[in-house]
């Protein structure tokens, strides 16, 4: 190319170190200087609004139409996104070309040492619908509260007694290394995709889809891939509480899922290889309230 490669991000610290983590993938792998990549942040409707649920102001959207826009309007070669963040059905302009390889998918417990360590009546933080389903199935006496922000946002606003605990990403805490922050929450299944960083471009730039080729992580795309089709197959939008997360055996993929009511007080799990028939199988077990939260 005879300019720089423009990589488009959200301006969050988080956002910003998963940006420069592809840019040092690409320069690596194709022996370019510092100079050749540049970094492209902008502000997206998610990380302005902060004092309401996603579901209730445009959804995961909110994290994607302004980079979307940009790479449409040619001011970006591609965007960086964390893939839990981006809607599953995508417009056909664009294409989610490469992931990073994935980083730990689960997720951390700032506040208590445990879930059972939390006091009678503590107050959760959390926007995500499916955290708060999984907190209240195994301690329905949580209260839930909101709390919105990048990473360093919310753990700002849990110093403040906001709230008592909080649940972040522990692949997004390493990452602005935060590694020795919270305890990780076992047999939580976490959200499709979490801990994957994708690269998205305009579907017809075969020079950038080749460029960007050499920095995928096959294993990382083949099971978000399949978290995808899962959520897609259930139809479920972001009031939906539902955990899936995928891992490669052999020639073939294993897919964990979940799907909750809003209070937890319905759970129904299952596994299987296939995510389209375990999205079916866990709807057909699902009670009609709980089944009507999903479009599919």
């Amino acid at each position: 190319m005879d300019r720089p490669l423009r990589i488009g991000t959200r301006g969050s610290p988080l956002a910003l170190v998963q940006a420069h983590m592809v840019a040092a993938a690409l320069r690596a792998s194709h022996g370019w200087t510092e100079a050749e990549v540049e970094i492209v942040p902008i502000t997206t409707s998610g990380d302005r609004i902060q004092d309401r649920p996603l579901a209730e102001v445009g959804g995961k959207a909110l994290w994607t139409k302004e980079l979307d826009r940009c790479l449409l309007a040619g001011e970006t070669d591609l965007s960086v996104h964390s893939m839990k963040d981006v809607e599953t059905v995508r417009p056909d302009a664009l294409a989610i070309a490469a992931m990073l390889e994935r980083a730990d998918p689960r997720d951390r417990l700032v506040g208590a040492a445990s879930l059972e360590a939390l006091i009678q009546g503590a107050r959760v933080g959390t926007s995500s619908p499916r955290r708060s389903a999984q907190l209240l199935a195994r301690r329905p006496d949580l209260e839930i509260v909101l709390m919105r922000g990048n990473v360093q946002t919310r753990l700002a606003k849990l110093e403040r007694g906001e709230a008592d605990a909080t649940l972040l990403a522990a692949a997004g805490l390493d990452r602005i290394g935060l590694n020795h922050v919270g305890a990780v929450i076992e047999g939580m299944i976490p959200a499709p995709s979490q801990g994957a960083v994708g690269i998205e471009i305009l579907a017809g730039r075969t020079e950038i889809r080749a460029l960007v080729a050499a920095v995928d992580h096959e294993a990382t795309n083949r099971c978000v891939t399949a978290e995808r089709a899962f959520l897609a197959a259930l139809g479920g939008d972001c009031h939906s509480a539902v955990a899936a997360h995928a891992e490669c055996r052999g020639e073939g993929i294993w897919l964990c899922a979940q799907i909750l009511s809003p209070d937890g007080g319905e759970v129904h799990g299952g596994e299987g290889q296939d995510p389209g028939a375990l999205a079916r199988s866990l709807l057909a077990q699902a009670s009609p309230k709980l089944r009507a939260m999903f479009a599919g």
